[in-house]
């Protein structure tokens, strides 16, 4: 008897990921395959959109195929997606991209088209209607920067895709884009009236059409004769229109409920907080939720897992002999602070020129010090982005994690800890992929639709220690009192790096989430999504 599946695909910064899953939210064949975005120049990262569609295809014949070798007769159900963002991918009359898409906050091309939208338009104003400043994560500016700097290519491009409505138009002829995406082309989008904010769509996207707005799991479309041939889905699968991937993977978890705050371990951390009200603050990121009536305030470091990755090819030692040296420092690391802003930083400080400081070595400290210390201080930056966004009205009542780095118990226990938070961790971390694969299951249900707590129950709970909550509450007060005493100076340095060739922009990452590494073993990971996201500067 055929198995009802759905597939989801996700298109990561390094690599796509694709899940094949049962209706039962079973993980029945899995599949990736790696890409290089390209870097032009310090500062511009980019990648050709015609490889997600290529990858896309890849992945789901192999993803059938392995089913098929495994005896699994499918029906396929529906089809899911999502990718890292927000890109700009702009194409012409026939779907060709008339240049490379820019990728999200990592690529930090438009800093001029930034400044001079803000002064043109107002920042009051940007965020009245946007939810945010401009930024660096803004796509805006990114349009903008191709119809300064590009005019011939900006002369053809008629339409504007991300990842995700990418392949719902490859597969489905559908040209759409969901609110969640549409809200971080800021300041093109209205969030208020969710939906496309004409004056201004009309003044800096001039010759493009806006792409009609649909929610995440709204089915598009249905698989075409011509993309069945290409992908090896049946045609007339029908097709969601999906999203940027941090938000699919919060989806994954359950992470998505007002209270909830999704916390991604990875390569970088990010942090998307959900609640029912549109909430404003100049140090985070405002954005429409995945799902009508819910709005975001997202953040993130731009350093986790990459800076304990630096440190464990420092020392030339394997994690699980960090970890256990870590665990004996204890907490403070013996006298240390560490700002882990080693590629700059994202929210809350917003500061690219931000670098990584450690206070109060001494020849007595050992490298588990200073691994004990790079785990405390990505913990109190994200206390940080959590007390910025509590300034700001989110009521955070509970954090799920997700991402590779959920496998270190040590890392997780200190960023309950230091944030005074529960954390949950799910049984499946597998990411993007794996919510995309909800949501088209969810579309597609013939009777009640799938629950994600039975899809993907919690499989362990962590609770700080009310033991260690005094001295953690001194040492975040350090943590923000060495950026303030050190940013005058660390500026002068970035500068210095600069000149000597030296391109802090071209090791920035987002919500994406690159390269993974478990703290509780001697093996890298991939992170759950890839984000990124990386992401990801990010949603990424």
């Amino acid at each position: 008897m055929p198995k009802r599946c759905t597939l989801g695909v996700d298109i990561g910064t390094s690599s796509s990921k694709g899940v094949l899953v049962a209706a039962d939210g079973a993980i029945l064949a899995t599949a990736s395959v790696a890409h290089e975005v390209q870097r032009p120049q310090a500062g511009m990262v980019e990648m050709d959109g015609r490889i997600w569609w290529h990858e896309f295809a890849e992945l789901s014949r192999r993803l059938l195929a392995e089913a098929s070798a495994l005896g699994v007769e499918v029906e396929l159900a529906g089809v899911g997606v999502s990718g890292m963002g927000p890109c700009v991918l702009l194409a012409d009359d026939d779907d060709e991209p008339v240049r490379p898409a820019i990728l999200y906050g990592v690529d930090t091309r438009a800093a001029a088209q930034i400044e001079w939208m803000s002064q043109q338009l107002g920042i009051d104003e940007i965020t009245r209607v946007g939810g945010s400043t401009l930024t660096s994560q803004a796509g805006g500016p990114k349009i903008r920067w191709v119809a300064d700097e590009e005019p011939e290519a900006f002369a053809r491009a008629r339409r504007l895709f991300m990842p995700a409505s990418w392949l719902a138009r490859k597969l489905t002829g559908a040209y759409v884009l969901d609110h969640q995406s549409a809200s971080q082309v800021s300041p093109l989008y209205d969030i208020e009236a969710e939906a496309w904010h004409e004056p201004w769509w009309g003044r800096f996207a001039g010759g493009i059409e806006a792409p009609r707005l649909v929610w995440a799991g709204d089915i598009v479309g249905a698989v075409t004769d011509e993309a069945s041939a290409v992908c090896g889905i049946p045609a007339g699968t029908p097709v969601i229109a999906g999203t940027i991937d941090a938000w699919s993977e919060a989806v994954s978890v359950g992470a998505h409920g007002s209270g909830d705050l999704m916390l991604m371990y990875g390569t970088t951390m990010f942090l998307i907080a959900t609640g029912d009200e549109t909430l404003r603050t100049p140090s985070m990121w405002t954005t429409v939720g995945a799902f009508e009536g819910t709005r975001n305030l997202a953040g993130g470091l731009a350093t986790s897992g990459a800076l304990t990755a630096w440190l464990k090819g420092l020392t030339a030692a394997d994690y699980p002999t960090l970890l256990a040296e870590a665990a004996e420092s204890g907490v403070g690391a013996r006298g240390l602070v560490m700002l882990p802003y080693f590629a700059g930083e994202r929210t809350p400080i917003l500061d690219p020129d931000a670098r990584g400081v450690v206070a109060g070595l001494t020849l007595s400290h050992t490298r588990g010090d200073l691994y004990r210390a790079a785990l405390e201080a990505t913990a109190l930056g994200v206390r940080h982005n959590v007390e910025t966004m509590r300034a700001a009205g989110a009521d955070i009542r509970r954090i799920v994690a997700v991402g590779g780095g959920t496998q270190g118990a040590l890392w997780l226990q200190i960023v309950s800890d230091v944030t005074g938070l529960e954390q949950e961790v799910p049984q499946t971390t597998i990411g993007a992929s794996y919510g995309a694969a909800f949501l088209a299951a969810t579309a597609t249900a013939d009777v009640a639709p799938p629950s994600i707590a039975d899809w993907n129950p919690v499989a362990s709970t962590i609770r700080p220690r009310p033991e260690v909550a005094a001295d953690y509450d001194v040492l975040f007060e350090r943590y923000l009192r060495l950026y303030a005493a050190t940013a005058g100076l660390v500026h002068e340095l970035a500068q210095v790096q600069r000149e000597a060739g030296e391109s802090d922009n071209d090791h920035e990452s987002a919500p994406d989430h690159d390269n993974v590494h478990d703290h509780d073993s001697a093996h890298d990971h991939d992170s759950a999504d890839d984000h990124d996201n990386d992401r990801q500067e990010d949603a990424r």
